[in-house]
């Protein structure tokens, strides 16, 4: 069973403001934008009105779909282009009940992340969209499905995969798993990212 969607005082204060400035700044509608994000009009508006808030994916999403990064639509202020990310300025960010550390500096045509997924968060949302993405297991075992075949993966275990291939990412155990993630942004406000609720579960 998923986690309840975060409420409207809950957890990314910056992300409203920005949405909508990042998607203006795009030049997009918000039917154009919420239709490329595969979300409807009203619940994108939620969005930019700060009375939902977006999980990971939908981050990953929109980034993509306004030509940024995650950084930006959460209105973090990590040094552009920086070289080096010190560990205590890796400031955890909860989005749709998975936790993040931004691992990387913005300004790159990667981003990287180091992902908390919990049992339960997010396992029926398929991913499609333009460019790459590598993970790395650090801690649990992750169920992964590309396209029509499931993984397992335990610590130590790596896969590295066309985005394009439909995929999704599911904590295997109770404790949770997590990832060092990694995946190529699309400066390009035209790049899609599909999210849906497939059919069956994985095994």
């Amino acid at each position: 069973m998923n986690a309840p969607e975060p409420g409207p005082g809950d957890g990314l204060p910056a992300v409203a403001p920005q949405l909508r400035a990042l998607r203006r700044r795009a030049g997009l509608t918000l039917e154009a934008a919420a239709r490329s994000a595969g979300l409807s009009p009203a619940h994108l508006s939620r969005l930019e009105t700060g009375q939902r808030q977006p999980s990971l994916p939908m981050l990953l999403a929109l980034a993509r779909i306004y030509g940024t990064t995650v950084s930006d639509l959460l209105g973090e202020t990590v040094a552009e282009r920086d070289s080096i990310v010190r560990a205590p300025d890796m400031e955890p960010t909860h989005a749709g009940g998975w936790t993040y550390f931004q691992a990387g500096s913005s300004g790159r045509g990667m981003q990287a992340l180091r992902v908390r997924v919990p049992y339960g968060t997010q396992g029926d949302i398929v991913r499609v969209h333009p460019g790459e993405e590598w993970l790395y297991v650090l801690k649990g075992r992750l169920r992964l499905r590309l396209g029509d075949t499931a993984h397992l993966l335990a610590p130590g275990d790596s896969a590295h995969f066309d985005s394009l291939t439909p995929h999704r990412l599911a904590a295997e155990d109770h404790d949770g798993v997590e990832l060092l993630f990694v995946h190529t942004l699309l400066q390009s406000p035209t790049a899609t990212l599909c999210l849906g609720h497939p059919t069956g579960e994985l095994p």
